[in-house]
């Protein structure tokens, strides 16, 4: 969970509790679950070709600098987050984070504050990913190992997929076997499939 933590650490929990409304411990909470399952969720659409060139292209959008001397949480574009967040779980965003809210030992903190945080949250992250993949020059070229020739979760030859499973670490092993079986399912396996990637981070199976 390095990189997670490294994300996390770069995001101003006040700004985020004022945001939301709620207190400093609560916000941290909800963004501690939320910030996972928006990776979990992209790690899973990555799965499948197009789902790997859709992330990619919307990436591309995403060099945008957001994350450079540590996050503005009044500079993120909630409204651009609500759209990423219904592509990524495929219009079950509420299902996901009242599950996630009533499965993860989450301390009482409830699935509509998790709900809330997930637009706050996407936009960081797709910033967070775009520097990642990209780098700072913006050539759309990977900035570190991760092509490969074939196979699925890659776009341009850009693994997505395995950039996205190493982020998440312990979880994306669940994950990872969970999505390349139902890439193709219906958005029905959404839910599943996230959830599921998301038990070796709040440890359970």
């Amino acid at each position: 969970m390095t990189e997670i933590q490294e994300l996390l650490n770069q995001i101003d929990v006040s700004q985020v509790a004022s945001v939301l409304g709620t207190d400093p411990a609560s916000a941290q909470t909800a963004v501690e679950a939320a910030l996972p399952t928006l990776l979990a969720g992209m790690h899973h659409n990555a799965q499948a070709p197009d789902g790997a060139a859709s992330l990619q292209s919307a990436l591309g959008q995403h060099q945008d600098g957001l994350l450079d001397g540590g996050v503005d949480v009044s500079q993120v574009d909630a409204a651009d987050g609500e759209k990423i967040v219904g592509h990524v779980f495929g219009g079950q965003q509420d299902q996901v984070a009242a599950q996630l809210a009533g499965t993860a030992g989450l301390g009482g903190v409830g699935g509509d504050l998790i709900r809330k945080a997930l637009p706050i949250l996407a936009p960081i992250v797709m910033s967070y990913l775009a520097k990642k993949i990209f780098g700072q020059g913006g050539s759309g070229q990977a900035a570190q190992p991760g092509r490969t020739e074939a196979g699925g979760g890659q776009a341009g030859g850009i693994d997505l997929g395995g950039i996205l499973g190493g982020i998440l670490g312990a979880g994306a092993g669940a994950s990872g076997a969970g999505a390349g079986g139902s890439a193709g399912a219906g958005q029905g396996s959404v839910l599943d499939s996230v959830l599921g990637g998301l038990g070796g981070l709040f440890g359970k199976k």
